[in-house]
Order: structure tokens, then C-alpha cells, then sequence
């Protein structure tokens, strides 16, 4: 037993030893890793900056790099030979850039917002299905008064709207000194402006705390212009506080199939034609159409005959008739030739 745990031990220190053999060496004076993230995070932003500087104003690009390096406690060759070794390692290098990419990034969406909430204009939007597009305050206070009795809004659409697109505003109520006066309920409406300055719109009153939704979409309409919203609390007696929060504006991507069946339908080769493409039609046919002959009665009841449905008393019949019609022609014919015989003889 004692030597199966020896065993064991030996295999753990052996373990370790190669673990500790097959880790990268580290030289003297490199920056760490946590270090290095946020040196290059400021680097890269410092040499943005001094790119978009004006020709004469070039030498402000060192200034702001060397106040990098003096924030972090470091100089320009400590960053250069610890970039080399990072180099020399890309695995751990890619795994530093990763994480100063993704900062970048959250970085840059926030500066947007602020663009966006300044201009008064959302931000452009992606190009998902479902995306929240309320840049506005997401909390406010109505007590009825004059200067805080509505929110209003106004969001131009951007180039990722598109045609028969939903869109859902919703809004957390809670009235902070009981129910109000039915008669002095809260209105909440929105509207879609079309480029075509077409539009629908939607209205609701909010008697009680809770979450409240306006859904707007029209198939038919084109592209949306913008979207306009508002929040109106009227006076009350006595004053009766409303909170709304929890504000989000969802747009919605129509996935299914009608609009696609609607442009099949206008490209269908059967469509209807207007009347002077049916005459035109009609004149091409009727001239190239030839000449219609006029037929002997014998060839139409050749082709009548043809035509009907041949039975046995039917053909019997015809027979007859054709039989008879024989001899009566037969008997006319004797009757000529008797009449000349018998003037010779008076």
C-alpha cells in the first residue's frame, strides 16, 4: 500500500515538473499581461487621436502617446521590447487584442448613444429581427403640472427599416398615491409616418399601475418616414404622482410570405392586360389568322355526320333515306326520257 502511494506521488511531482518545464519564460522588465490590456486599450486611442489631427498640429501625437506611458509608469522601450516578446507569443497576444477589441467596441456603442440622444435621431440600428430602438429617457415623472405632464418623442427611421415592419412601445406605470380619477387617466399614443406622409396611429388610457402596449403595422403603406409617441397625464385634485418607466420601442421584421406572394402576383406572366393590349392582341390574331372558306352543305353533313355518335337504328335509317332518294332520282330520270317518245307519236 505504502508503495502504490509513492507511486502516486512521484507521478504528481513528474506531472508538475513538466508543467512547470513547458511554461513560457517570462524576461526581466516585461510588462504583465493585466498591464499590457490597459496600456495598449490608451495606446490605441492616443494614436487615433493624433490621426486626426491637422498637418500642423503633428507634434501633439507624441505628447499623447508619452502621456500614456507616463500614466502606466513606463517608457517607450519597456512597451517596445515587451511587444516583441508578445509578438513572439501570439496565443497570449490574440487572447490581450480580443479583450481590448471587445472594450473598443462597448466603447464605441456608448458614444453613439450619446450621438444619437444629442441629435435627437436613433442611432443606426442592426439588422435583426428584433431590435429595441427607444434612444429617449427611460424614466419619467408626471405629476399633471404644466412643465412635467407628457413625454413626447419623435425617431426618424434609419436605412434597417423595413417594409412591413411591427413595432411594439411599451411602458411601466405605477402611481405612487393610489388610483387616479377615471376622468383624469393618463393617455399613452403612438403613430407610423410613411414616406408617402400616409399614416395610422393608436391611442390607449392607463387607469392603473402596470405595463402597457401599443402595437402598430400596416402591410401596404411602403417604408417608414418616422415614429412619433407621447405620454399625456393631465391634472388631477388632488395631485396623483406617475412613474413610468421601463421604456423600450421593439421593432419587429415581417418573416412570413405576403409580401413576397404580392410582388409574385405583379410579375405573373397572367396578370391581367389593359384593353388596348387586348385589342392589339386581337388585330395581330385576326391578321394572322387565315381566311375562313365557305363549305358545300354535302361537307357539312360529312363533317355533322363525322361528328355525331354513329348508332345501329341511326345508320339503318340513313340508309333507308339514301336508298329511297335513288330511286326517286332513278324514277325522275325514266320519266324525262318516256315524255320526248311519246310527243313523236301524236
Amino acid at each position: 500500500m505504502k508503495k502504490f502511494f509513492r507511486f502516486q506521488w512521484c507521478a504528481i511531482s513528474l506531472m508538475i515538473g513538466l508543467l512547470v518545464g513547458c511554461e513560457v519564460k517570462r524576461p526581466d522588465g516585461l510588462i504583465p499581461e493585466s498591464k499590457m490590456e490597459e496600456l495598449l486599450y490608451d495606446y490605441h486611442i492616443a494614436q487615433a487621436l493624433g490621426d486626426n489631427l491637422p498637418s500642423d498640429q503633428n507634434y501633439k501625437r507624441a505628447l499623447y502617446t508619452e502621456a500614456v506611458f507616463h500614466k502606466y509608469g513606463t517608457s517607450e522601450a519597456a512597451f517596445d521590447s515587451s511587444l516583441v516578446w508578445y509578438t513572439r507569443n501570439t496565443e497570449v497576444l490574440a487572447k490581450i487584442y480580443e479583450r481590448v477589441t471587445k472594450r473598443m467596441k462597448t466603447q464605441q456603442e456608448g458614444i453613439n448613444h450619446l450621438i444619437a440622444v444629442r441629435d435627437r435621431k436613433p442611432q443606426m440600428t442592426t439588422s435583426g429581427d428584433s431590435v429595441n430602438i427607444w434612444i429617449g429617457q427611460r424614466l419619467a415623472l408626471l405629476a399633471g403640472t404644466p412643465l412635467s405632464n407628457k413625454l413626447t418623442f419623435t425617431l426618424p427611421a434609419d436605412t434597417n427599416f423595413k417594409k412591413r415592419d411591427r413595432l411594439q412601445w411599451e411602458v411601466r406605470y405605477r402611481f405612487l398615491e393610489g388610483k387616479p380619477d377615471k376622468t383624469r387617466a393618463a393617455i399613452m399614443g403612438m403613430q407610423i409616418v410613411y414616406e408617402n406622409d400616409s399614416m395610422i396611429s393608436a391611442t390607449k388610457k392607463v387607469y392603473q399601475s402596470g405595463i402597457q402596449r401599443i402595437r402598430l403595422q400596416s402591410d401596404t403603406l411602403g417604408l417608414i418616414k418616422e415614429v412619433r409617441g407621447f405620454i399625456y397625464y393631465p391634472a388631477s385634485n388632488p395631485i396623483c404622482t406617475l412613474l413610468a418607466d421601463k421604456i423600450t420601442l421593439m421593432r419587429y421584421h415581417c418573416t412570413d410570405t405576403l409580401s413576397t406572394a404580392k410582388d409574385s402576383l405583379k410579375t405573373d406572366s397572367t396578370q391581367i392586360q389593359p384593353a388596348d393590349s387586348l385589342r392589339k392582341a386581337k388585330n395581330a390574331d385576326s391578321l394572322a389568322a387565315p381566311a375562313h372558306q365557305r363549305l358545300s352543305p354535302e361537307e357539312l353533313n360529312r363533317r355533322s355526320d363525322d361528328q355525331r355518335a354513329a348508332k345501329p337504328e341511326q345508320l339503318e335509317i340513313e340508309k333507308r333515306i339514301e336508298q329511297e332518294k335513288l330511286q326517286q332520282q332513278q324514277q325522275r330520270r325514266m320519266n324525262r326520257r318516256s315524255v320526248p317518245v311519246r310527243n313523236r307519236r301524236l
